[in-house]
């Protein structure tokens, strides 16, 4: 099997092109000024999301979906700060070290209960019948409420002061996250093995039978639910790990910000990364290309807009999925001569993307101290006539056929 294929090797040359785009664009120039610091800056923030985005792959290609992940996050690291206070009361209360006893089993106790989350979505989904939207989407509403209960009772058990987070002061623990090369080896040893699993062993080729086609996985003799189980499974504890890297890094453990979003992130990465939402199809490469790829992105929003980038965060990442998205559907009915811009509301859709991508041109050029204006009619004009180009390559093609 090829390590990258022609979907990768696309993505790196857009990473690329995003690199030149951001260096051209910010005034201070950071990329070339400072490289060694950007780099670090992204390879942290990639090994972080890298790790979710491993267990959403997974999960895509076994044809789920997990939008626990970023409450996950949230509770993971709720978790491992409560086993702190509750093994250390005193030394977490008054920011001392607790020792390397109380951090392994802290650790333990987190990816257990990452283990348990991920138990409980496979049997909601195979055994009481849940559709994967709908198991997660439950755990995505209250994981965090569970875990803002859990901080502000134990806190209030142990300290007699009700908490809404809890700080780590612990050094050791810190450096879990302090040191650029904890997370980014981590984020390599997850993802050669989960490369190796799924295209090497017996497990990935029916995780991949799985996503294709459930039915005639199952009536080949293939165990579909505990493959669901191990997918389900896989993600969460990833998710639990990276919390604790969180916490590691903010050296806070906060289940009302902790981890907020970073399912849609994860999702995005390796939607970005070639894996369907069909399921069936993905691969590792792509997908830590894919997490790449969006904080590259993310990054340089932030170093062309300066203050208030994380406004356009969401609208950035939404737009890359459904982008994304968009071209894997295109490749996949080309064949099949079906037409995207036919009928009226081929017309309509045509120009309701032109506003928006006129729209998000205006307001990001704004921040970035362009004319803004000008740069969002002439993005909204030049998107549209693309779509009515394209609309008529489509009339034409069919009637050739």
């Amino acid at each position: 099997m090829q390590f990258f294929r022609r979907h990768e090797w696309g993505l790196l040359l857009v990473i690329l092109l995003m690199i030149v785009l951001t260096t051209l664009l910010d005034s201070r120039h950071n990329y070339w000024n400072d490289p060694r610091q950007s780099a670090i800056n992204i390879l942290r923030q990639t090994s972080f999301l890298g790790i979710i985005a491993l267990g959403a792959a997974v999960v895509i290609i076994s044809g789920g979906i997990d939008l626990s992940s970023g409450s996950m996050i949230a509770f993971s690291g709720s978790v491992c700060a409560v086993l702190l206070v509750l093994l250390a009361p005193n030394e977490m209360r008054n920011s001392l070290p607790v020792g390397w006893g109380v951090i392994s089993t802290a650790i333990a106790g987190t990816l257990l209960a990452g283990f348990l989350i991920g138990s409980l979505h496979a049997w909601l989904i195979t055994v009481v019948g849940l559709p994967p939207f709908v198991a997660t989407l439950a755990t995505l509403v209250g994981l965090r409420s569970f875990a803002r209960a859990l901080v502000d009772n134990v806190t209030t058990s142990v300290w007699r002061a009700s908490k809404s987070q809890i700080d780590v002061a612990d050094d050791t623990f810190r450096n879990f996250a302090k040191h650029l090369w904890i997370p980014a080896t981590l984020f390599a040893l997850l993802a050669v093995v989960t490369w190796i699993m799924l295209s090497r062993t017996v497990l990935g080729r029916h995780l991949y039978a799985l996503g294709g086609n459930e039915q005639a996985a199952r009536l080949s003799g293939i165990r579909t639910e505990k493959l669901k189980w191990f997918a389900y499974v896989f993600s969460a504890m990833l998710s639990s790990l990276a919390g604790m890297l969180y916490v590691a890094d903010t050296s806070t453990a906060n289940p009302q910000m902790l981890g907020q979003g970073y399912e849609l992130n994860a999702i995005a990465a390796a939607v970005v990364g070639g894996c369907s939402l069909q399921g069936g199809v993905g691969t590792i490469p792509g997908t830590v290309l894919g997490v790449l790829f969006l904080r590259i992105v993310i990054d340089g929003v932030a170093k062309i807009i300066k203050s208030g980038a994380d406004v356009y965060e969401g609208l950035i990442v939404g737009m890359v999925v459904v982008l994304a998205v968009a071209f894997a559907q295109l490749r996949g009915v080309a064949r099949g001569g079906k037409r995207f811009f036919a009928g009226p509301l081929g017309v309509v859709a045509a120009v309701n993307l032109a506003l928006i991508a006129g729209a998000a041109a205006a307001l990001f050029s704004q921040k970035a101290k362009l004319a803004a204006s000008q740069f969002g009619g002439v993005t909204a004009l030049a998107v549209f006539g693309l779509l009515i180009g394209v609309r008529w390559l489509e009339g034409r093609r069919e009637r050739r056929s």
